[in-house]
């Protein structure tokens, strides 16, 4: 013991209980913020802190709230592909920026086969996390529910099917879709053409009807040989591009549904000799940095991807700390905004 009487040494949370004439369990909730404690006890406890200079031991923390304090973000989607698209970047630094203000780790999670799938599954069975965040799902992916059903909060970013059961942020894809085409009829163009995303994701099937609603609301018929599946790649732009020229050559513009399938598809176009926006005009998605630094520079829907990071990881952290009923998943919408440029 020291002359003061106070064992030297890190104080003990049962130093600090005893000190502030508390439980050790009253303690620990002072210290993890939980509202369930008298002011008294909380006065207490805080003085005890505060003449004990008592400092929290994180890992311990841990165990004693079943808490791990990291978050899997979970991408089911190739290293080239992550680091090809913007997309992702912006998600993840908006995620990591909200975590890392909570003091929470990221563990970046790519699966790419059934047996990484099966392995992560394995993973979030020990407990290893406290959530879960997804990034473009499909509709058929059932991991979402899987992490549920492991009694695992998570959040996805976008959704699987309009009656989707697990938390989201989205954007409004389907407003995008409309504002695309609304600006190209607009500028007087009357054969619009569209490159889809894959159209097993949500996301995509509604930038398609937000595509045809376009043309509805500007007086233009719906024609299928103007639309073209893509897969949100930017060969998948180039491709899509070539066939709806071999079957379209009239088209006069054209919106792709992200800005790296607009890249692909103003590739084709220029090896075609179609002058853009001259001959044929082009809009994407994402107002990425691939936009701003296209030739010419292309009109893109703007969708905020940093915040839609950072506001899932928001729902999720409040998830973690105090967990909601089940059948009432929080779900957030976030606008759109068309960025004009010289593409159109």
């Amino acid at each position: 013991m020291a002359a003061s009487g106070r064992q030297t040494g890190r104080p003990t949370l049962e130093e600090v209980a005893a000190r502030a004439g508390v439980g050790r369990g009253t303690v620990s909730r002072v210290i993890n913020g939980s509202p369930k404690v008298s002011e008294q006890a909380k006065a207490a406890v805080e003085r005890a802190v505060a003449e004990l200079g008592y400092v929290p031991n994180r890992a311990a923390r841990a165990l004693a709230g079943s808490r791990t304090d990291a978050v899997a973000l979970v991408i089911p989607e190739t290293e080239a592909r992550l680091f090809a698209e913007p997309y992702f970047l912006d998600i993840i630094r908006g995620v990591s920026a909200e975590l890392a203000d909570a003091d929470k780790q990221l563990l970046l999670t790519l699966i790419r086969s059934e047996q990484e799938r099966q392995r992560f599954e394995q993973y979030l069975a020990a407990q290893r996390v406290d959530g879960v965040l997804l990034v473009s799902v499909h509709a058929d992916d059932p991991l979402p529910d899987q992490v549920r059903a492991l009694g695992l909060p998570a959040v996805l970013n976008g959704r699987r099917t309009q009656d989707e059961r697990v938390a989201f942020v989205d954007s409004d894809n389907t407003g995008a879709g409309r504002a695309a085409v609304a600006h190209l009829a607009a500028r007087g163009r009357r054969t619009i053409a569209t490159v889809t995303g894959p159209l097993d994701m949500y996301v995509a099937r509604c930038r398609l009807d937000g595509y045809r609603e376009g043309l509805t609301e500007a007086g233009l018929t719906p024609d299928e040989t103007l639309v073209t599946d893509g897969d949100f790649t930017e060969e998948g732009g180039r491709r899509a591009m070539r066939e709806l020229l071999d079957r379209r050559p009239d088209l006069d513009a054209v919106f792709a549904a992200s800005d790296v399938m607009a890249a692909g598809a103003r590739s084709v176009l220029r090896e075609a000799g179609r002058r853009v926006p001259e001959d044929v005009a082009l809009v994407g998605v994402d107002d990425s940095a691939i936009a701003r630094h296209m030739d010419p520079p292309l009109t893109s829907v703007r969708q905020p991807i940093e915040e839609m990071g950072r506001t899932m990881a928001r729902m999720l952290l409040t998830e973690i700390a105090s967990p909601g009923d089940p059948d009432e998943q929080p779900r957030r919408m976030l606008p759109t905004e068309l960025v004009v440029r010289a593409s159109s």
